[in-house]
């Protein structure tokens, strides 16, 4: 999956992972957000802010127009804070 990323960045506690997150892209104009992640006990710190700031910035230097993400409802002001605006989507349950 990562070979087919645009980007992906992790954040470290020394040699430990503890956030991550993975940018799609469709090979043109799309980019996704995906599997944006912070181990419980280190969130509330910044950590997953710098990791959507930087998959934007990352995603905006290699040719991206739009980054997407799909979030759970208490999750929009963190996703509002980081620049994204709600938009209209649709979606059908496969499972």
């Amino acid at each position: 999956i990562l070979t087919r990323s645009l980007a992906h960045l992790g954040a470290y506690a020394g040699v430990r992972l503890i956030g991550f997150v993975n940018v799609a892209w469709d090979g043109g104009e799309h980019a996704f957000l995906l599997d944006p992640i912070v181990d419980p006990d280190s969130q509330r710190q910044g950590i997953g802010t710098a990791l959507v700031a930087g998959a934007v910035e990352l995603a905006r230097q290699r040719g991206a127009g739009w980054l997407h993400v799909d979030f759970e409802p208490h999750l929009e002001p963190f996703y509002r804070a980081s620049g994204f605006e709600p938009t209209t989507a649709g979606l059908i349950r496969l499972r």
